[in-house]
């Protein structure tokens, strides 16, 4: 059977790092080149350089609640970006050795009817990064054009409240700095979007080689030495352990402030709902951009769900296998591994926090308890 490529499915995500300078070519880290000048060029320039830009803005605005909760709502994801884009650069080693890993020919399905079973989670994968990115889209869009929609590009209004040391309310300094702001967020977008989606991808991968184990193990019966294969299992076992300690490893800090962060965002953005004007076009941007970042925190706690439930089906999958007929080293192996994946695998933001369903659903009512509070004090 011909070699599955795992990162196929991924292709698009790899690409659109590749345009942030965020995934060097091949299976290398960074080097003295051109390409990491490159990197280190456009991330100075359009993540650090627009949140120095809109974080500066805080302070002439702390006593205006809507206009603060106008800039905080956005800058808090895009500031995000910093975190993202530096543990995605700090951690490419093992990111690249865990795609060496993933295609290695202990995680390649066996069969036609393994690729069968993982084709639902590589779809599911695609299909949640087209919703994702089809939000992130319709955000920028409305956030280009509500100055021109709403006609308030004739004040020189700009798309982000920000402060700059220079007139931005004159020509062609306004013209200049309104493509700097939208660069900056399309740019802090693909390396956000792809991010998420990556660490979203890697725990689809766990769940998929679960999947395949417990396919194994299922069929182990039908193999001349079942111990062998049994062993074989065993090590497939201690492999995904190891992939999800490295994945852990790369993304602990990145999920857990992104549920803290999430959190508010989703609070102020449902609160901007009820201060801009009903269905213009600030107003639809705001509804994408929510819309978003609950996608986004959805993605990581299903994938992270997914894991739990699938590993958690191991143990059973040796039950389903007429192994009772095997020799007795067979038998106390089988046992003994039984008894190694009792615990299933569980995804978790430092151990704080779980990826899990459960973890989704407080972070939905924190944003509400969040929004209620902003409403309530707007209004006194």
């Amino acid at each position: 059977m011909d070699t599955f490529d795992w990162k196929l499915t991924i292709k698009r995500n790899i690409i659109m790092l590749k345009i942030a300078g965020l995934w060097p070519a091949g299976d290398e880290t960074y080097k003295f080149n051109l390409y990491t000048l490159y990197a280190i060029v456009s991330i100075l320039t359009f993540v650090y350089g627009h949140n120095f830009f809109q974080s500066f803005n805080i302070i002439y605005i702390l006593d205006d609640l809507e206009a603060l909760t106008a800039t905080i709502f956005v800058s808090l994801t895009e500031m995000l970006a910093i975190l993202k884009s530096y543990y995605l650069i700090q951690n490419m080693k093992i990111l690249k050795q865990l795609m060496v890993t993933l295609n290695g020919e202990m995680f390649q399905p066996k069969n036609l009817r393994q690729k069968d079973i993982v084709e639902p989670s590589l779809n599911s994968w695609k299909m949640v990064y087209t919703v994702f990115s089809s939000m992130t889209m319709g955000a920028i869009f409305f956030w280009a054009t509500f100055p021109f929609l709403d006609k308030s590009v004739q004040e020189h209004r700009l798309p982000f409240l920000a402060w700059y040391p220079w007139n931005s309310k004159i020509s062609p300094f306004y013209e200049m700095t309104y493509v700097y702001q939208m660069a900056s967020v399309c740019f802090i977008c693909i390396v956000n979007l792809n991010i998420d989606t990556l660490i979203a991808a890697l725990n689809m991968y766990i769940g998929a080689q679960c999947d395949i184990l417990c396919d194994d193990l299922r069929h182990i019966h039908e193999f001349a030495d079942v111990n062998a294969r049994l062993i074989s299992c065993v090590q497939h076992h201690k492999a995904i352990l190891r992939f999800v300690g490295n994945s852990n490893q790369f993304f602990n800090w990145i999920v857990l402030v992104q549920f803290f962060v999430s959190a508010i965002s989703i609070g102020m953005t449902m609160f901007q709902l009820t201060v801009v004007a009903a269905f213009s076009s600030e107003f639809y941007s705001c509804l994408f951009y929510g819309n978003a970042v609950v996608v986004e925190i959805f993605m990581y706690c299903w994938f992270g769900n997914e894991v739990e439930i699938k590993s958690s089906n191991i143990p059973y999958a040796v039950f389903e296998s007429d192994w009772t007929d095997a020799s007795l080293e067979v038998q106390k192996n089988v046992v003994f591994f039984i008894l190694r994946c009792q615990k299933p695998i569980k995804v978790s933001a430092l151990n704080l926090f779980y990826l899990t369903l459960d973890t989704f659903v407080k972070i939905m009512r924190t944003s509400w308890s969040y929004f209620a509070v902003l409403h309530q004090v707007n209004e006194q």
